[in-house]
C-alpha cells in the first residue's frame, strides 16, 4: 500500500534524474552511457538521449553513408529491460507496422534488431521540434499554425485509412496522436507523426463495421477483445480508454485533443468545458468541429469527425494572414521574473488532492494491466471529473519551465481565492507561462466545490538525499549537507497583519508522515522568521529526501534561519514511519479573487484578417 501512496507525491510525469537514490542514479546514468558507447562502436557522432517514455528510451545519431560527407540523423528506441517480455516485444510489432507504412511525414523504419534481451528499433529522425517543446516555448499557438497542422494530420489520418494502402488490407491505427508525437520543421513548415508504439490494424471501420476482409477471417477473429494499446491518457478518447475495439475514430479523437491543446496552451483535452475550443480564438469552422469531436456524447463525436473530414476543402479555403496571430498573455495572478544563476529541473507537488475528487473507489480502469495507465491515471486522476483533471495536468505543466515558488486555491461558497508567490527564470518563457498560470485560474473558476488545494515548485537539483542500510537504522545526515537558502535583494519589513503562515490551513489529509514534536517545534521557530518557499520530508524505507525552495527575507535573522534549518538535520534519526509531510509558506497575503466560470467566453478567428493587421499596424 506504500508504494501506491508514495506513487502520488509527484505531479510531474517523469521523475528528475535529481529525485532518485544515488544507487537508482547511477544505475541509470551508467545505462544511458552504456547504449551511448555501443552506438557510437557502430560508427554513429553525435550520440545523445532524446526521450524516455512508460516503454524505453530514444536515442538520436547521426551517421556518414558510404564514406561519403552525407548525414543521415536517425533515431534509436531501445525497449525498457525491466519491463515484462510480452511487452518489450510490442517494439517488434510496432516495427512491423511502421516499416509498412509509406508516407512522406512518417519516419521510414531502417531496422530491427534483438541483442540478447535488449530489442533495438532503428529510423530516420524526423527534423524539427515536437510540438509539446513548441508549444511550452511560445505557448498557445497562433491559429494559422493550428490549421495548418490540422490540415496535415488530417491528410496522414486519411493515408493510414485506406485498407488497400497496407499490407493486411486493414486500415491503421496509430494510436497515441498527442504534441509530443508531432515533429514540427520551422523551416518547411511540415509535421511528422512518429511513436508508432501503440499502432495496431484496425478491428472496425468509422462506421463500426468489421474491417475482416473474408468471412474465414471474420469468424475466427476476435471481436470481444481489444487488440488496442491504450495511448496517453490525457490525450485519447472515451472509446479507446475503456478498452474499445480499435477503430479509425481513436486517432480522430487525438487529433481534435492535439489541436485543442496547442491551440490553448494545455498538455490535456480535459479542460474542453471550461477554456472551450470556441474560446481560443480559431476559424469558426475549427473550432465548432473540435468541440463537437471533444463533446461527452458518442453521437456527437462520430458526427463532427465526420464532418471534419468531409469538409477539408472548406478548411484548406479559410482566410487566414499572411503573419502568425500574436496575442500576448495579460497574467491573472502576479509572476515575477529573475535571470537564472543556475540549472532548475522543476517539479510540482501537490497536496489535498484528495477533495478534487468524486469518487475514491477504482472504476472499471483499474483491471487493466498497462505501464501508461499506471504512469499517468491510477496514481492521481482516477476518482476526478474533467475540470479537476485538467486543473491538476495544468499545474503539472508548470513544471516544464524553471520556476520555484508555490500556488495555494481556496475555493469558496462565492468564488475563487488564489495565493501564489511565482518566480521564472527565463524571460523567453513569459509568454507561455503566463498562459499556462492564467489557465490554471480559469479551470480552478470552472470548479464549485469548497476546499483547498496547494502546489509547491521547487528545484529537484536541490533535493537533500539521507541513505540508511535498513529501516531498523535512523537516518543521519553527513557531516557537510546543509539546507540551502537563498536570501532575497532587498529586506522586506515584516508586516504581522498580512504574514503567511506555514500553519494556516491546518494538517494536511493526503500526507501520512507524521513528524516528531521536537522537529515540528523547530518548524514553529522557523515560521516566525519572515520568508517564502516550502520544505517537504519525503521517507521511503531506506531512502529520505528533503526538498526545498527557502528565501529569508527578514535579512537581520540569518544566523537563526540557519540554525533552524541545522536542526532539522540533526534531528532526522528522530523521524519515524514512512511517507510523505510538506509545508509551504508564501512571503505575506496577496489573496486574488476570481468568481465562479461556466466556461469562458466565445473568441472566434476574424473573417477578414487582413482588416486585423492594418490596424495592428496602426497601433
Amino acid at each position: 500500500m506504500t508504494n501506491k501512496k508514495l506513487q502520488h507525491f509527484y505531479i510531474a510525469q517523469e521523475q528528475s534524474i535529481y529525485l532518485l537514490s544515488h544507487k537508482d542514479a547511477t544505475k541509470l546514468k551508467e545505462w544511458v552511457d552504456l547504449c551511448q558507447q555501443q552506438l557510437k562502436q557502430l560508427g554513429f557522432e553525435y550520440v545523445a538521449l532524446l526521450g524516455k517514455g512508460a516503454y524505453g528510451f530514444v536515442f538520436s545519431g547521426i551517421k556518414s553513408t558510404d564514406g561519403l560527407a552525407v548525414e543521415l540523423p536517425v533515431v534509436f528506441k531501445f525497449s525498457r529491460i525491466n519491463l515484462p517480455q510480452h511487452v518489450q516485444d510490442r517494439l517488434a510489432e510496432e516495427a512491423d507496422i511502421q516499416g509498412q507504412l509509406d508516407h512522406p511525414q512518417i519516419p521510414k523504419v531502417i531496422d530491427y534488431q534483438k541483442i540478447k534481451r535488449q530489442s533495438i528499433l532503428q529510423m530516420g529522425r524526423a527534423p524539427g521540434l515536437d510540438l509539446e517543446k513548441l508549444s511550452l516555448r511560445v505557448g498557445p499557438l497562433p491559429p494559422e499554425l493550428v490549421v495548418s497542422i490540422a490540415l496535415q494530420l488530417a491528410d496522414i489520418l486519411l493515408y493510414l485509412r485506406q485498407a488497400n494502402n497496407h499490407r493486411q488490407l486493414k486500415p491503421i491505427v496509430h494510436g497515441d496522436i498527442k504534441p509530443s508525437n508531432l515533429v514540427y520543421d520551422e523551416d518547411t513548415g511540415k509535421v511528422q507523426l512518429i511513436d508508432w508504439g501503440s499502432s495496431v490494424s484496425a478491428q472496425l471501420d468509422c462506421n463500426q463495421q468489421s474491417t475482416s476482409t473474408n468471412v474465414m477471417e471474420l469468424m475466427s477473429s476476435d471481436l470481444q477483445n481489444s487488440n488496442a494499446r491504450l495511448g496517453d491518457v490525457y490525450f485519447i478518447g472515451p472509446e479507446q480508454l475503456n478498452g474499445g475495439l480499435s477503430t479509425p475514430r481513436f486517432d480522430e479523437q487525438g487529433l481534435a485533443a492535439t489541436l485543442y491543446a496547442l491551440a490553448s496552451g494545455q498538455s490535456c483535452r480535459y479542460g474542453v468545458k471550461v477554456i472551450s475550443p470556441n474560446a481560443l480564438g480559431l476559424p469558426k469552422l475549427l473550432a465548432q468541429v473540435l468541440t463537437g469531436m471533444l463533446s461527452d456524447d458518442a453521437k456527437r463525436r462520430g458526427q463532427a469527425g465526420d464532418y471534419f473530414f468531409n469538409n477539408l476543402s472548406y478548411l484548406k479555403k479559410v482566410v487566414l494572414s499572411d503573419k502568425p496571430t500574436k496575442v500576448d498573455a495579460i497574467a491573472q495572478i502576479p509572476v515575477w521574473v529573475k535571470a537564472q544563476s543556475e540549472q532548475i529541473d522543476t517539479v510540482v507537488y501537490g497536496s489535498r488532492k484528495s477533495f478534487l475528487r468524486e469518487q475514491t473507489d477504482y472504476d472499471n480502469l483499474s483491471g487493466i494491466d498497462d505501464a501508461q495507465l499506471d504512469k499517468y491515471y491510477k496514481n492521481y486522476l482516477m476518482g476526478m471529473g474533467d475540470n479537476e483533471k485538467a486543473l491538476i495536468a495544468a499545474l503539472s505543466r508548470l513544471g516544464n519551465f524553471p520556476v520555484v515558488g508555490g500556488i495555494a486555491i481556496r475555493w469558496a461558497k462565492e468564488g475563487v481565492y488564489i495565493d501564489s508567490n511565482l518566480t521564472l527564470f527565463d524571460e523567453a518563457l513569459k509568454t507561455s507561462f503566463t498562459s499556462a498560470v492564467n489557465n490554471i485560474v480559469y479551470l480552478a473558476q470552472g470548479i464549485y466545490r469548497v476546499g483547498v488545494f496547494k502546489s509547491c515548485l521547487f528545484n529537484a537539483r536541490n533535493t537533500l538525499h539521507v541513505e540508511r542500510q535498513s529501516e531498523d537504522l535512523p537516518f543521519i545526515a553527513d557531516g557537510n549537507q546543509e539546507i540551502g537558502f537563498e536570501i532575497s535583494a532587498v529586506p522586506d519589513v515584516d508586516d504581522v497583519t498580512r504574514l503567511h503562515s506555514y500553519f494556516e490551513d491546518g494538517k494536511d489529509p493526503d500526507e501520512y508522515l507524521y513528524l516528531p514534536d521536537e522537529l515540528m517545534s523547530v518548524l514553529a521557530e522557523l515560521n516566525l522568521i519572515h520568508h517564502t518557499g516550502c520544505i517537504i520530508f519525503e521517507v521511503l524505507p531506506t531512502h529520505l529526501k528533503i526538498h526545498s525552495y527557502l528565501m529569508l527575507l527578514n535579512h537581520e535573522k540569518e544566523a537563526e534561519f540557519k540554525a533552524c534549518l541545522a536542526q532539522f538535520l540533526a534531528l532526522l534519526p528522530t523521524i519515524d514511519g514512512i511517507g510523505i509531510s510538506g509545508f509551504m509558506k508564501l512571503p505575506y497575503k496577496d489573496t486574488r479573487f476570481f468568481e465562479h466560470i461556466s466556461s469562458m467566453p466565445d473568441k472566434f478567428y476574424p473573417r477578414n484578417p487582413k482588416l486585423m493587421s492594418v490596424s495592428h499596424e496602426k497601433n
